[in-house]
């Protein structure tokens, strides 16, 4: 049977198997179906969002078109941030909601992850039995695409916002590039940002339905780091096409990533007592080099596998109320259970002036150790065992490395590409590394 749901949702290229208007009205009716017969009480509503995709208008009506056929009624938020779903969602006692996004993907992706109730993404028993219905011969009734115009979103989206920022911190004057990377962010950032008293520079919030994440945003921050260096800003900082996460420049022009940011709330949040469990929730993604900063700290780490979701689960195991990844994805249990860029920016915004200390202050306090990430396009996911050769050169390369240096090789959970990732302190050598396992893996 095929399987639908990856790390984050159903994903594909729009306009193909799963991600056709056909099968996106029958995912919506499965998933109606199975709501429904959870509701216990709740309205029978589901709010929707999406971000600026072309795509995303179709397959949003035939979202909504599946939801009323199982009797759910789609509330329509607009173009928002996937997080908006999690923040506004559990406050209008609904069944949950679904965010069409194919968050950091070219624009011709598209996708459709679902929340529940409480603005946690699907268990996966849900997506399990929501699954085994969308793929089965039970018939479907007919439906037209009916939904609610949900404008209220917006503005609760933003009042939550704002109200992450403590009473009396004020922005004002504050320097600050934001890059929208085209999407979700770009009707909601600027006019934010602004009202806490910023003096913001934008750039790549002009989506067309084509442009999203095209060379901009999160995962392409050069010309957000050229703009600091050109403004003299306090601070830059990227989302991705959905929102869901942040990528930052110090007012020097250098990136930080999601572990920068993680190690500085901590550090923050240690010293005024609100880091619970002392604990910091990472994945095997995370560099050497934060785990070394904190251990420094007296701050204890929880590794998972990639993904929020997974984060979000190590979080509730331990009690911690920070956890994230390098990509950006970052999450603060005080405030939401899953990711969020503005959030995430507007708490770096807060430990910046609440401490007086630039981001490349604070983020120098950790050293961090050279990481190559290749992405190597795949045609299939073999298992890497039953590939010839990969098994020597995987050892080959961590007897090189030893004890200073690390290793972690999967296949991505949203695209056809298998991740090599190499950790040590010679860049020139790990690269050689990565390059090798690259070569071995698509014998």
């Amino acid at each position: 049977m095929a399987k639908l749901f990856g790390t984050d949702g159903v994903r594909g290229v729009a306009g193909r198997w799963p991600l056709t208007p056909d099968f996106v009205r029958r995912l919506g009716w499965a998933a109606g179906r199975e709501l429904s017969a959870r509701a216990a009480g709740r309205r029978r509503a589901l709010l929707i969002v999406r971000d600026t995709r072309a795509s995303g208008p179709a397959l949003q009506r035939a979202l909504s078109a599946g939801l009323s056929a199982a009797g759910v009624r789609p509330l329509d938020g607009g173009v928002l941030p996937t997080a908006a779903v999690a923040a506004v969602a559990p406050r209008l006692n609904v069944l949950g909601g679904a965010v069409l996004s194919a968050s950091h993907n070219p624009a011709e992706f598209n996708g459709v992850k679902f929340f529940d109730p409480h603005g946690l993404k699907w268990a996966d028993r849900l997506e399990n039995a929501v699954e085994a219905l969308a793929l089965s011969p039970t018939p479907m009734p007919r439906a037209a695409h009916r939904s609610t115009p949900f404008p209220e979103a917006r503005r609760r989206y933003l009042d939550f916002l704002r109200g992450a920022v403590p009473a009396g911190l004020s922005l004002r004057g504050v320097p600050l590039v934001i890059d929208c990377a085209n999407g979700a962010a770009s009707g909601v950032a600027p006019g934010l940002f602004r009202s806490l008293g910023a003096k913001v520079v934008v750039l790549s919030a002009a989506p067309n339905g084509r442009n999203i994440n095209r060379g901009c945003g999160a995962l392409h921050p050069e010309a957000l780091a050229r703009a600091v260096r050109r403004t003299g800003a306090a601070l830059g900082v990227a989302f991705d096409g959905d929102s869901d996460r942040a990528i930052f420049v110090d007012e020097g022009g250098h990136v930080r990533d999601g572990d920068a940011v993680l190690l500085l709330a901590a550090r923050r949040w240690a010293f005024s007592n609100r880091l619970k469990a002392n604990r910091v929730v990472v994945t095997v993604m995370t560099n050497l080099g934060l785990f070394r900063a904190l251990e420094a700290l007296g701050i204890q780490t929880e590794t998972t596998a990639v993904g929020d979701k997974n984060v979000w689960e190590g979080m509730k195991k331990t009690g911690a109320v920070l956890g994230g990844e390098p990509s950006g994805h970052v999450i603060f249990r005080d405030f939401l259970p899953t990711g969020d860029g503005l959030l995430t920016a507007l708490q770096v915004l807060t430990v910046l002036a609440e401490t007086g200390r630039t981001l490349s202050a604070l983020a120098s306090l950790g050293v961090r150790y050279p990481q190559v990430l290749l992405n190597v396009p795949v045609k299939e996911r073999r298992p890497l065992d039953r590939v010839p050769g990969f098994a020597a050169a995987l050892a080959a390369v961590q007897r090189a490395l030893g004890s200073t240096g690390r290793t972690l090789i999967r296949y991505s959970g949203t695209e056809p590409l298998l991740r090599v990732m190499v950790e040590g302190p010679d860049h020139a050598a790990i690269e050689r590394h990565a390059q090798a396992l690259a070569r071995a893996a698509v014998r």
